[in-house]
């Protein structure tokens, strides 16, 4: 390729120049080729380690002037004809021109210009991501495509060098870290090495400490472990090996293709060796770290940070931390954790304005919010840049109607529950939700609270066995036992005092969503959170007040849109409605229940993907206790997507991860413990529950309803605590038990006696509580001392080191999950396949590889299509006529040279039964599996098959539509069968047939179940065969013979089972013609064709007579039948007709475009004999008549030598790289 001139002072070093004239010289590096000795060994090694580009371009083009001892680099190339095409055109288009040039200036001036000219033109439409690239960042990227065989679409993300252990020895190269692969390459004195691993094969990913090295980096896959060392910095390569490995594990997940954010500010310059890409997974991960740090949504992206000072009122002093800036909000965090935290949406500020600065306050900056409050930063480095974004930020922020809301941003009363006004959109009453509900305006506890009837407390404390039969503990009426004193005045008192904390923190504070955020407000969170204050706080710290108010309306669409639509999650949300909370008296009648009915389904369908999950409804009926319909709806949002994310999916992801993270935590915290329950293995039955209820189904509800106060506040970071401090609290007890369950019973009795001394609610038996023998009652557990211990022994844990653990076995879950469908896959297609368990298990690989490239390299569908998570594993992966037929090209056992992606488009267009182009997995092994373990019988039906419609579609068959009628005129059902048919057909009944009498509506009951059961084909129930599928299938069978050993043989058979069948289609069809005669519009022949075809009247048996007329017959095909474009592409490298070997018809020179026997004139009028005709019977009458044919189909295959071939032959799944000389090949091995 043409290169911009570099300047080269010593031309010869390392170089051999093969070609010169007066102003250019072309150079081969030393070693490249054939020969070159220890010098190009040595050569070669030098140009790996110094990651030179002469590696992957041997040649180059040098353009000098008279008696410079400068030169300029104008080209280089890969292969010796890139290179030679080069020097063809200087030679051609510029060598006359120089020689009119008297000045040496001029020519080296002129030269450069042409040369960058002839860039710039070739770069003209390139894309704006590629240019923003560096030089020598473009230079990699060609490299890695050079040296791994990957196509354009694989992006290069960065390069390193570093070591490869390849046994015990340490190979010096580079790893190339791409979108989707990481690849290693290495020569060092003539050994070379090259390692190809995909991101979605690997399991493990952890820096080790390696014998010989201090640092490596350990990727295990299923098969093997590789490791690398010696890298300049370990922890930024590492970091970028997790992003896409979990990248990768999202493809898996969700099947989404990695996408480029466009969207990224461009660098003030171009970075040297780091590509767009890397600046995009940076940016990434730095958004990620911001939106999970101020729990903000997934669509904010951070724009910039810079350290600063923050005037704090309530401590009279300057914190020191970073102000973050987004598109949505200024956020604020001390360097001292926990010290304050702020976050200041950009929909509440008002002015932004520079204060003057002083010594003692530099570069200040005041923002005010539409609350009256404001806030001081100082110390900041560019502070007029800083105003100019904010200033631009705040120019596309629209404004909020209700923001300025007295009722909301001044402090309510402590009693009144937190409202969100209505918004304008939610003004108009729809049919399933309006803002007149109870529902729409306050949570669930407080309507009941003001309406409980008299009997409800007695009985709900008087009848605990029925609420020991559910699985969710009871919450009573609280309000009610407080009126009738049924609990002790003191926790009423409690509770008003917390109320009256939390009012002072939020005179001190701030109150809303810009409240200064500190260790004082973890203090209040952990002694419990007021019940009025509950569900304000919740949307507060969750970050789901943010959302709901930028999206005003969107709940009640939602719903209008969601309800009375019957989906697979509305019917499994209608079977859970009652089995949330069912003692409460707000799920026992239907405001509760429709309440939690249409948050379900709103939720269900604002996010198809996980739709609904059990445990959605117990999380959600809390929810809705103390907060409106709306702001319960939000708070799930934060949950599924932010806070617990994958937890409620199909395969709950999110919680197996985290349960993989308590073990790991277990191991760590308590090794002695771990492996008792590892050998009982105790903990993957009880932390599963744990995670998805957040304690609310294995914990009385006054007690987990403080945990779950906790997390909003905390995280997944205080559950796991909590987990830490039960297991360690009844560590002698579960070290002494002797088996599983005893250790259950051990903990469900702990925490089913977990209380919350400080409630006002009565006191309800628990379970466990009531089974234990004996009459002591099992000591009770003060929530409040078990969180608390939880901080002093756990509370060392760190969110960072959670997420790092959670990337570690996210890696081994997934992994284990797919492995598990796979299992489940090839278990419920034993019974319809001959395949073997190991070959199915290989096969679904290959498959599920097909449809993972599909979702990075590009694909005629996109991969949402071709997944369904609803469906069976079976069905879930789905492949494109492109992808199975390139595994068919791999794997069938029919080869049929050029003529293979016909045949394969044939089968594909056979196995897709319901047309949407997709076949999944068990239809592709039904496929195969016909062809290797079918009988004779099997296989020739098969065949038959690909040659009838809908295999042989209208554009291969020009007679279509006359073989249609044909088979449709030749069956003719008689007597009942015809009336049944003619009954079934209700769509298409005539004037006349309405007027009949209708018949009984059990008959068409029986008629239609008739129809719906399935039927077992028979080779009587095959259609007949005209003459150009005929024709058809014979082109099949000769390209299928080709590369058999006895190739003479079966062909010699083949022309005689021809010739027969041709005689038999002629007598048949003189018996047609005297039975019943086509229309004219059908038979509009030609005289050359309208007579019969010569036949002599010699034993078949003889095969000259029989070749000379399949010779015909094939000639009268080629003239005859117009091939369309599709077809004619397939067949122009190798003939269909040029495979017919010397043995059988004496065709052996013939040409693509030779006509054969006869080469007279085409005849474009004629069209092939619609009365001719046979039947799959008569096509396996012939077939066993040749005891070659037999043998043929006869013959046990193997797939497993194929399957070998495609797992290891990448050019099945790659671009193969073109060189004429196979220069590129010997380089790269």
């Amino acid at each position: 390729m043409w290169i911009t001139p570099e300047e080269v002072l010593l031309a010869n070093a390392l170089w051999v120049s093969e070609r010169a004239n007066p102003f250019f010289i072309l150079q081969r590096r030393k070693g490249h080729g054939r020969g070159g000795g220890f010098t190009g060994l040595l050569v070669g090694t030098l140009d790996v380690v110094l990651d030179s580009s002469a590696r992957v371009a041997p040649y180059r083009i040098l353009h000098q002037t008279g008696d410079s001892q400068v030169f300029w680099n104008i080209a280089c190339g890969s292969s010796r004809k890139e290179i030679t095409e080069h020097w063809e055109w200087l030679e051609a288009n510029l060598l006359q021109t120089l020689s009119i040039f008297d000045n040496e200036e001029d020519i080296t001036t002129f030269v450069k210009g042409k040369i960058q000219g002839i860039i710039a033109e070739e770069n003209k439409n390139k894309q704006t991501l590629e240019d923003e690239d560096s030089g020598k960042f473009r230079e990699a990227e060609l490299k890695m495509r050079k040296l791994f065989g990957m196509p354009d679409e694989e992006k290069l993300v960065n390069y390193y060098s570093c070591s490869y252990f390849k046994g015990r020895v340490p190979r010096q190269g580079w790893v190339y870290l791409s979108v989707n692969h990481l690849c290693f390459y290495s020569f060092l004195l003539g050994k070379e090495v090259t390692l190809v691993v995909q991101w979605t094969d690997v399991t493990q990913l952890e820096k080790d400490a390696a014998v010989l090295f201090p640092e490596s980096i350990r990727v295990s896959t299923r098969d093997t472990e590789h490791y690398f060392s010696m890298f300049l910095n370990i922890n930024e390569t590492f970091k970028l090996m997790e992003q896409l490995a979990n990248i990768a594990m999202r493809q898996l997940l969700d099947n989404e293709s990695f996408s480029v954010d466009r969207s990224l500010p461009k660098p003030c310059k171009t970075l040297k060796n780091v590509s767009t890409l890397k600046r995009d997974l940076d940016a990434r991960a730095k958004n990620e770290r911001y939106r999970a740090m101020f729990r903000l949504t997934q669509d904010e992206r951070l724009d910039g940070h810079t350290d600063c000072t923050l005037w704090t009122p309530f401590a009279k002093m300057h914190v020191v931390g970073q102000m973050f800036v987004s598109n949505n909000y200024i956020c604020f965090a001390s360097r001292e954790e926990d010290l304050c935290q702020l976050i200041i949406p950009l929909r509440e500020v008002s002015i932004v304005e520079k204060a003057d600065s002083s010594s003692v306050l530099p570069s200040p900056l005041s923002i005010s919010t539409k609350n009256k409050m404001t806030f001081l930063f100082a110390n900041l480095r560019d502070r007029d840049f800083l105003v100019q974004r904010i200033s631009d930020f705040l120019q596309r922020t629209p404004d909020r109607v209700w923001s300025d809301s007295k009722e909301v941003l001044e402090s309510p009363s402590p009693t009144t529950p937190f409202l969100t006004p209505p918004s304008p959109s939610e003004a108009f009453s729809g049919r399933y939700y309006s803002p007149g509900l109870p529902t729409a305006t306050q949570g669930l506890l407080s309507i009941f609270k003001k309406n409980a009837p008299e009997d409800l407390g007695p009985k709900a404390v008087s009848d605990p066995p029925r609420r020991l039969l559910r699985s969710i503990p009871a919450l009573t009426t609280d309000n009610w036992l407080i009126e009738h004193s049924s609990a002790p005045f003191f926790f009423q008192t409690k509770e008003k005092m917390k109320e009256e904390s939390w009012n002072i923190h939020f005179f001190e504070f701030g109150r809303g969503v810009c409240m200064y955020r500190t260790s004082k407000t973890r203090e209040l969170v952990l002694n419990g959170i007021p019940e009025s204050l509950r569900g304000e706080l919740w949307l507060l710290f969750s970050g789901a007040q943010n959302e709901m108010d930028t999206h005003p309306g969107y709940y009640s669409e939602l719903v209008e849109q969601a309800m009375g639509r019957c989906t697979l999650a509305t019917e499994e949300i209608e079977r859970d409605l009652h089995r949330s909370m069912p003692e409460h008296r707000a799920f026992q009648n239907e405001m509760g229940i429709a309440a939690l009915r249409r948050v379900l389904t709103a939720y269900a369908f604002r996010n198809p993907n996980i739709g609904y999950c059990q445990a959605m409804n117990i999380v959600t009926s809390v929810l809705l206790l103390y907060c409106t319909e709306e702001q319960a709806f939000w708070l799930l949002v934060a949950l599924c997507e932010r806070m617990l994310p994958d937890y409620y999916n199909t395969r709950v992801v999110g919680a197996l991860v985290d349960q993989a993270v308590f073990e790991e935590l277990t191991r760590e915290c308590l090794p002695l413990l771990y492996e008792r329950m590892q050998e009982l293995g105790v903990i993957s039955t009880i932390s599963l529950s744990w995670f998805l209820t957040l304690f609310l189904s294995v914990m009385p509800f006054d007690s987990a309803v403080l945990l779950v106060d906790c997390f909003f506040y905390e995280g997944i970071k205080v559950i796991f605590q909590v987990s830490l401090a039960v297991l360690h609290a009844n560590m002698e007890q579960l070290l002494s038990c002797s088996d599983e369950g005893e250790a259950m019973t051990i903990l469900g009795r702990y925490l089913d006696n977990v209380v919350n001394k400080q409630t006002v609610s009565a006191p309800i038996p628990h379970l466990h509580a009531l089974l234990t023998s004996g009459d002591e009652p099992p000591p009770e557990i003060d929530i409040f001392e078990l969180i608390k211990a939880s901080y002093e022994k756990f509370g060392s844990l760190r969110s960072d080191v959670i997420e790092q653990m959670r990337f570690k076995q996210r890696l081994k879950v997934i992994q284990s999950l797919e492995d598990t469908a796979k299992r489940s896959v090839v278990r419920a297609i034993m019974t319809d396949s001959a395949f073997s368990l190991e070959e199915l298990e290989e096969l679904y690989v290959l498959f599920k590889a097909k449809h993972i490239m599909s979702c990075y390299w590009g694909a005629s569908t996109t991969a949402a299509e071709r997944h369904d998570p609803s469906l069976a594993y079976l069905e879930q992966y789905r492949i494109d006529r492109g992808q199975f037929s390139q595994l068919f090209t791999a794997l069938a056992p029919w080869g049929c040279g050029a003529h293979t992606p016909t045949l394969a488009a044939r089968l594909f267009r056979l196995l897709d039964q319901n047309k949407d182009g997709l076949i999944n997995f068990k239809e592709f092994v039904t496929g195969l599996s016909g062809m290797y373990h079918g009988d004779m019988t099997e296989k020739l039906k098969l065949l038959y098959k690909l040659h009838l419609p809908p295999a042989l579609c209208p554009e291969e068959a020009e007679s279509a539509l006359e073989a249609t009628q044909f088979f449709t005129d030749d069956v003719t059902p008689q007597g009942d069968e015809q009336k049944a048919v003619e009954a079934s057909d209700g769509a298409g009944d005539s004037e006349d047939k309405k007027e009949e009498k209708v018949k009984d509506y059990k008959y068409y009951l029986r008629m239609w179940a008739k129809e719906k059961e399935p039927k077992k084909e028979t080779i009587k129930d095959l259609p007949k065969m005209n003459q150009e599928q005929f024709i058809e299938l014979c082109k099949t069978l000769y390209n299928m013979f080709s590369e058999d050993p006895l190739e003479q043989e079966l062909y010699h058979s083949i022309a005689t089972v021809a010739s027969l069948l041709l005689r038999i289609g002629e007598v048949g069809k003189k018996f047609s013609n005297n039975g019943a005669r086509k229309p004219d519009s059908l038979c509009t022949l030609s005289p050359a064709v309208d007579s019969p075809l010569p036949v002599k009247e010699e034993p078949a048996g003889e095969g000259s007579s029989a070749e000379a007329q399949v010779t015909k017959a094939l000639e009268e095909a080629q003239l005859e039948v117009t091939t369309t474009e599709e077809e004619a592409k397939d067949d122009t490298s190798v003939s269909s007709y040029s495979m017919v070997s010397a043995g059988s018809l004496q065709c052996e020179d013939i040409a693509d475009d030779t006509v054969l026997i006869g080469c007279g004139d085409q005849r474009p009028g004629s069209v092939l004999d619609v009365d001719w005709a046979i039947t799959f019977e008569q096509v396996l009458a012939s077939m066993l008549t040749e005891p070659p044919l037999v043998d043929y189909f006869e013959k046990k295959l193997d797939i497993r030598a194929k399957m070998a071939a495609c797992r290891f032959q990448r050019a099945v799944e790659r671009q193969v790289s073109s060189s004429s000389e196979h220069e590129f090949s010997q380089l790269s091995g």
